[in-house]
């Protein structure tokens, strides 16, 4: 073949083994697959499959078209399968994508297909630090400055990122002979020209290195995305555990008040919050149905109904049945509600009201706690999740809202000095299944990127 030919198959090559990884990467499948350090036999054969399939095609349209030989990738996909997947996936990808040749005539390609994939797979349980594998780069001179840089102290001559490389010419000599000495009978893209020599054998190093700098990509990438998710979770978690101890302290000053002069009245007290705390304890759930939530609240108010009295504390609840199976955050009500107890109605004597509505709204939940207390001096802007002297409990749900839903979740205040304070929560709908909150998680890390 002419050396020009030979140059254009080399560069088409890099392509297709760019779009052939570029494509893979996108099924979710291959993905979970292709990152798994450990996986059983059946998996492999899912890996090998995947991998192999694509390249049998374009073994087949080297024999239908002559001249187009770029498409046969199967002595890089072997090393490939070999070095991601172990001994296993490499003999039996390189099994697999040898068929097509061997039905055409060329059976040495069956037996160099296995050493190729053996001998990768044997190489990858040398590598100490699976990291060197998806880290590999066709460039070996840094290698090779790392290599010396590291022996300088202490020598240790063995350095995979240099083995991989070297297997790599190793394996093609070793095919070129075999098209030398038996012709015919394995397909060898070979050049009378040096140069033009040392392009090919470099191009098999540079194939194998984009499609594992494609795979790293979304490997890191993935890596990221579970790193947000999990400061999402941790953030969470931490603005969810700043409720419940300040919760705690209030009902335990309130406990305190009552020891001296109701004594009984203190141990009701007592007994509701360990029912309460009891139930924080068993759940830890970031998301819980509105129903949980009011449930909890019925158990929030009995104690507060201890503390002020039944004829000076009144609740009214208006919650449409449909929304109580929305997901919602674990303890989203029971600030609202403190709130609007400890700042709208303690201070009058003759008690008052607080409000409780819950709503479906076209793909939104609205959550309604209101008042008819002393409101605030200044009425709170309406555009946003303000909090201003709103106090801990009001600052933290605007927080909590803010990290899990974004912009897609409102919270305003209106209040009036003298009439009362009413707090509304807009909430995008989530639906009452165990895989809602998760997945929401992930949504969110998606968003904020």
């Amino acid at each position: 073949m002419e050396p020009r030919l030979i140059w254009i198959n080399l560069l088409v090559k890099l392509g297709v083994a760019a779009a052939i990884s570029s494509s893979l990467v996108r099924s979710k499948d291959f993905k979970s697959l292709l990152f798994r350090e450990e996986r059983e036999f059946r998996q492999k054969v899912y890996l090998v499959l995947w991998m192999a399939v694509p390249i049998m095609v374009g073994v087949w349209i080297r024999f239908s078209a002559k001249s187009f030989l770029a498409g046969d990738l199967s002595f890089e996909t072997a090393l490939l399968l070999g070095v991601i997947g172990g001994r296993w996936a490499g003999v039996l990808g390189g099994s697999l994508m040898a068929v097509p040749a061997v039905l055409h005539g060329e059976w040495a390609t069956l037996p160099f297909g296995v050493l190729c994939g053996f001998v990768a797979g044997q190489l990858r349980t040398m590598a100490m630090d699976k990291d060197l594998i998806w880290s590999f780069s066709p460039f070996i001179d840094l290698s090779i400055y790392r290599l010396i840089r590291r022996n300088l102290p202490t020598p240790r001559l063995f350095d995979w990122q240099i083995m991989f490389f070297t297997t790599i010419f190793g394996l093609r000599f070793v095919q070129s002979q075999m098209s030398r000495y038996f012709p015919h009978s394995i397909f060898s893209m070979d050049s009378s020209n040096l140069w033009v020599e040392l392009a090919i054998y470099a191009a098999s190093a540079m194939a194998i290195g984009i499609e594992l700098k494609i795979f790293n990509s979304v490997r890191i990438q993935i890596k990221l995305e579970e790193q947000e998710r999990l400061l999402l979770h941790a953030r969470m978690e931490a603005l969810q555990n700043q409720i419940n101890p300040h919760f705690l302290f209030n009902t335990l000053n309130s406990i305190s008040s009552l020891v001296r002069f109701d004594p009984d009245t203190a141990r009701e007290v007592i007994s509701k919050l360990a029912t309460i705390l009891r139930r924080l304890l068993n759940s830890t759930d970031s998301f819980v149905p509105l129903r949980e939530e009011v449930e909890f609240i019925d158990n929030y108010l009995d104690i507060e109904v201890v503390r002020f009295g039944r004829d000076k504390l009144r609740v009214v609840k208006e919650l449409d049945p449909a929304s109580l199976d929305v997901m919602v955050p674990a303890m989203l009500l029971q600030p609202l509600v403190e709130n609007s107890i400890k700042h709208g109605l303690s201070s009058m004597v003759e008690g008052g009201s607080v409000y409780l509505r819950s709503r479906l709204s076209e793909e939104t939940l609205i959550i309604e706690v209101e008042d008819d207390g002393v409101g605030m001096a200044a009425k709170q802007p309406a555009d946003g999740p303000s909090t201003r002297g709103a106090g801990i409990g009001m600052a933290n749900i605007s927080e909590r809202l803010q990290v899990l839903y974004g912009d897609t979740a409102r919270m305003t205040i209106d209040s009036h000095e003298g009439k009362g304070t009413l707090v509304r929560i807009r909430l995008p709908l989530l639906q009452a299944t165990g895989a809602v909150p998760e997945a929401f998680y992930e949504e969110r890390s998606s968003m904020r990127r």
